[in-house]
């Protein structure tokens, strides 16, 4: 009977500390979806906000981190319990980062506007990329509340698109600040933004591969595609 609610209690911590980790994604998705709008509408105060939400972000992730620290020092789990706890020690590093580059696209969009150049800016590519960042995000989350493999995969699978978009905006950049030299600072503030937001789609990839850590007990972090496919028997 003892171990029976020691059992409970543990699973309760879990789900505790899960909550707490969608909490945190949640956070961070805002910040994204704020520095995307305070892109595409020139708005300062907008960009303020993303700024603002940074500090309850990094101070969440301290807050989990000492959680998982007290659990695995009380519980001393094994197999399954124990793949959680690092993958959500994993997924919680990745979302302060992510916060960190949606913060670092708003400081950008500070700048840009503040320079009176923001609407002379080739924003449409950036857009559609950040657009992807944000979704693989939202389905990066997902995939861990249910863990999901199949959705999982495929955001690993998108991963390749944001890549994509981000060497075509390359070109066209390079394209534009060579025609006019003198959108070539505001132009390389853009060239932070586009960086940002393809990392965030990074970030999400490894929430991604966090949730098939946990469930399939893999590691296929820097694993092809095709390789992770094979080994889960796709």
């Amino acid at each position: 009977m003892p171990t029976k609610h020691l059992s409970t209690q543990f699973d309760a911590e879990l789900t505790r500390i899960s909550g707490m980790v969608m909490e945190m994604g949640g956070l961070v998705e805002q910040q994204l979806r704020q520095a995307v709008e305070a892109m595409t509408d020139y708005d300062l105060e907008t960009a303020r906000a993303v700024r603002d939400t940074e500090a309850h972000v990094n101070s969440m992730e301290l807050r989990i981190d000492h959680e998982l620290v007290s659990i695995i020092g009380r519980r001393q789990p094994t197999a399954r319990d124990l793949r959680l706890l690092i993958a959500i020690s994993r997924t919680i590093a990745n979302l302060e980062r992510a916060g960190d580059e949606a913060d670092r696209i708003a400081r950008m969009v500070q700048r840009i506007i503040q320079a009176g150049s923001a609407r002379t800016l080739p924003f449409t590519e950036l857009r559609i990329a950040a657009a992807l960042a944000s979704d693989m995000l939202r389905q990066a989350l997902d995939a861990f509340a249910r863990l999901d493999v199949p959705i999982a995969l495929e955001i690993i699978k998108t991963d390749d698109l944001i890549d994509k978009e981000y060497d075509g905006f390359m070109r066209k950049l390079v394209t534009y600040m060579m025609e006019d030299p003198r959108t070539i600072t505001p132009s390389l503030d853009l060239l932070f933004i586009a960086k940002s937001i393809e990392r965030i789609g990074d970030h999400a990839k490894n929430v991604a591969e966090c949730v098939i850590y946990i469930v399939n007990g893999l590691d296929v972090r820097h694993t092809p595609i095709h390789t992770i496919e094979s080994q889960l028997g796709e």
